[in-house]
């Protein structure tokens, strides 16, 4: 498997997790450390990792035949560092996503998320 299928599967791992509520998914997506930072309803968001998974689990899962969205925009990859820009819904919300990719161990892990909610 090359380093951007790698990667998109991590992508599908993350974006499958949130809208089925998967919460062992999202914990495969994420390091431990990871934090989760946008504007929300008029403040700064700034979670960790299990603060985004508890707040994707608050909301009602997409119905199992549905397909969740996602444009993957770029992946940038530099050795074991990577970036990507994905656009995807979530809970009837449009957001764009900057994740921040490390490999450890040999694996892509998401370690950081920055995301824009665009406006309804």
């Amino acid at each position: 498997m090359s380093e951007e299928q790698a990667i998109r599967t991590i992508l599908h791992l993350y974006v499958d997790g949130m809208a089925f509520g998967n919460e062992v998914a999202l914990r495969k997506a994420f390091h431990a450390n990871a934090r989760v930072i946008g504007n929300y309803e008029g403040s700064v968001e700034w979670l960790t990792r299990d603060e985004f998974i508890s707040a994707v689990l608050a909301e009602p899962p997409a119905p199992p035949d549905t397909q969740p969205v996602m444009d993957i925009e770029t992946i940038d990859i530099s050795g074991d560092a990577a970036s990507v820009k994905v656009t995807d819904e979530f809970a009837g919300m449009r957001f764009t996503d900057y994740l921040s990719l490390l490999k450890i161990e040999g694996r892509w892990i998401i370690v950081n998320k920055l995301y824009h909610l665009h406006p309804a």
